[in-house]
């Protein structure tokens, strides 16, 4: 049936087009000012093209509707191939108790006993950072650090694992009414960029919560700050060839106790400056029931071919031989255009016909029309901006830092409403690598817009 339904459709379109370059050559005249009447409602803006050759008006006309006809095939195509939904049944985040958060005139006087670790410029430099990195007082750090010197090892790593993850998993299996987890869990996806220890901290999961013997249990390393979107399109994937009813239980995190840097290089002290400790735990379906949120498209795209891309957040050792994280001075633009060029991917998946034709009619009108067929050159290169607020209620951004949330906010256009919960984040709770778009998530739904 779709084969017949594209086959009829693209017969219709191929007719109209030969009616259409028809009626223009009966138009023809020996110098004609040619306007695109049938797509000017579309357009948000308006070109007159010169033509005094046959041959390149039929052309332009041919292209034009060619490619109108491949976007419109495309886009069914791509409707027709989408299979049942997958769903967010709930979630929960960690968010500490009161010896957790420590203002950070206690952890600056805690530093400075530790002269051994930390040298008095070193200190002064997080000082500074600190200052403009947007992070409030109430946000948490594990009891590892309580410690001179703190404690770093696999067993405070692991106790840290163990308060954040079960607390978030806790909250979450709490929201979902009715979700008995030994008999109702089927995969287990757990994202944790720098800890990883053997058995997994799946595997921890899997044990403290009973879970069934077949399940299946899958551990993510080394994927930073967007660990969870990474292990919310696998259970997407899973869950769409999962018989109905399946659920995944997804748990993102970042373990602070084995991140710990006490060197001198500059790069590489930011992270104690805007990591803290936190957790958030996700129950996926691709059954409706229940459900929170239908999950839209999931569009993921790698930028690490570009060196420059590729080192802005890189675990090494120093000059000292100490193991830290160097983030990158470049992070916040390299992220920024990260985003933007992602943007031209995520709009093919989620933007409506109507604004895909003016992006493409934008782009001829730029690179082909006014290069081959005008005098006059657009020099600011402005191509129509697609309508993103039209589609989309709410952002969250990740709250990497303040100068990251400010170079995103200018590349994308968007305004300070736009932004509020990926700063409140940062405020209350810092970065906590992945999971921190679950707390934005949890703060913009909990609180209307300009509310």
């Amino acid at each position: 049936m779709t084969c017949t339904y594209v086959r009829r459709l693209a017969s219709w379109l191929l007719l109209w087009l030969y009616s259409y370059v028809a009626m223009v050559e009966r138009a023809w005249t020996s110098s004609v000012s040619f306007s695109y009447g049938a797509l000017v409602g579309l357009l948000p803006f308006h070109f007159d093209v010169l033509i005094t050759n046959r041959s390149s008006t039929m052309m332009v006309v041919t292209t034009t509707m060619i490619l109108v006809l491949v976007g419109v095939l495309l886009l069914l195509w791509r409707a027709r191939r989408r299979r049942g939904g997958v769903y967010l049944v709930d979630y929960g985040c960690f968010l500490g108790e009161p010896r957790h958060r420590v203002p950070f005139a206690t952890a600056l006087e805690h530093g400075r006993l530790m002269t051994n670790l930390l040298d008095e410029e070193s200190t002064n430099f997080m000082v500074r950072l600190h200052a403009k990195s947007g992070i409030g007082e109430e946000t948490s750090v594990p009891d590892s650090f309580r410690y001179i010197p703190p404690e770093s090892g696999i067993e405070a790593s692991r106790e840290e694992a163990e308060l954040v993850i079960f607390s978030a998993v806790d909250k979450a299996f709490a929201a979902a009414t009715g979700l008995v987890p030994a008999d109702d869990i089927g995969t287990v996806i757990l994202a944790c960029s720098f800890t990883t220890p053997t058995p997994s901290l799946a595997d921890v999961v899997v044990r403290r919560y009973g879970l069934r013997a077949d399940v299946r249990s899958v551990n993510l390393s080394g994927m930073g700050c967007s660990g969870a979107l990474i292990a919310i399109g696998l259970a997407k994937n899973l869950l769409r060839v999962a018989p109905p009813g399946s659920r995944v239980l997804i748990v993102a995190t970042e373990i602070l106790s084995s991140m710990l840097y006490t060197g001198r290089k500059r790069e590489m002290l930011v992270p104690n400056v805007l990591f803290r400790m936190g957790a958030a735990a996700i129950i996926m379906s691709n059954s409706p029931e229940k459900a929170r949120f239908r999950l839209g498209p999931i569009v993921r795209t790698l930028t690490a071919a570009r060196d420059g891309d590729y080192r802005c957040a890189f675990q090494e050792e120093d000059d000292e031989g100490i193991t830290g994280i160097n983030l990158s001075k470049d992070l916040p633009v390299v992220a920024a255009n990260a985003l933007k060029g992602h943007l031209v991917a995520f709009g093919l998946a989620v933007l409506p016909t109507s604004e895909l034709l003016r992006v493409a009619i934008s782009f001829i009108n730029h690179k082909i029309i006014n290069k081959f067929f005008t005098t006059t050159k657009d020099s600011n290169n402005n191509y129509y901006r697609p309508g993103f607020h039209r589609l989309f209620q709410h952002f969250c951004i990740h709250p990497g830092g303040r100068r990251v949330l400010d170079e995103v906010q200018r590349g994308l256009g968007l305004t300070d409403d736009d932004m509020e919960a990926s700063h409140m984040t940062l405020h209350r709770f810092g970065n906590m690598a992945s999971s921190s778009l679950l707390y934005s998530t949890s703060l913009r739904t909990s609180r209307p817009r300009g509310g």
